[in-house]
């Protein structure tokens, strides 16, 4: 089971879509998958799920478990701040240190609304992966201006679905 994250908590975003579109492709292929949606964290959960209160919100604990029981990952990383959104480092920072992620493998799409398609944030968020233990696949696409090229749920710039392909196909063998 492939657990796909979608890197913020702004509802209907752009990396939900794209997460819809990617679990569609992975489908095709007769791959499951399953998409762990930030959207869906408690608005109190930096409060409620971490530090002293690890375990005691049962919404982040069920969000948490999505992750435990995975061993591969694909990560939608909205491009905020020339980064990826804080939420999702909290989210990281909440789940069970230091082996949620370790020896597991990940795979990264960046998305953004200009030209830098999230290199930045993905090189970042990278990083703390590999801190953490977990492999991550090389092939990153960048969508750059993604509300150009997203329209009603679907990618039309055919690049970026070759791109999309290209990793699904790498990270399936990975």
């Amino acid at each position: 089971m492939i657990t796909i994250i979608t890197g913020t908590n702004r509802p209907s975003s752009n990396s939900r879509a794209v997460a819809n579109i990617y679990s569609e492709l992975l489908r095709k292929r007769g791959v499951a998958s399953q998409i762990l949606d930030l959207a869906d964290l408690p608005a109190d959960f930096t409060a409620t799920a971490l530090y002293d209160n690890t375990g005691t919100n049962e919404a982040f604990n069920k969000l948490s478990s999505l992750i435990a029981s995975s061993d591969k990952f694909v990560f939608i990383v909205p491009e905020y701040n020339g980064s990826f959104p804080g939420v999702l480092k909290a989210f990281i920072d909440g789940l069970e240190y230091p082996n949620t992620f370790k020896n597991k493998k990940a795979a990264l799409v960046g998305l953004s609304s200009g030209v830098q398609g999230s290199g930045l944030a993905m090189s970042h968020l990278t990083d703390i992966f590999n801190y953490l233990g977990m492999h991550v696949l090389a092939l990153k696409p960048r969508l750059a201006q993604i509300e150009k090229n997203l329209k009603e749920g679907t990618i039309t710039n055919e690049l970026y679905l070759e791109l999309l392909n290209q990793q699904i196909e790498q990270f399936i063998t990975f």
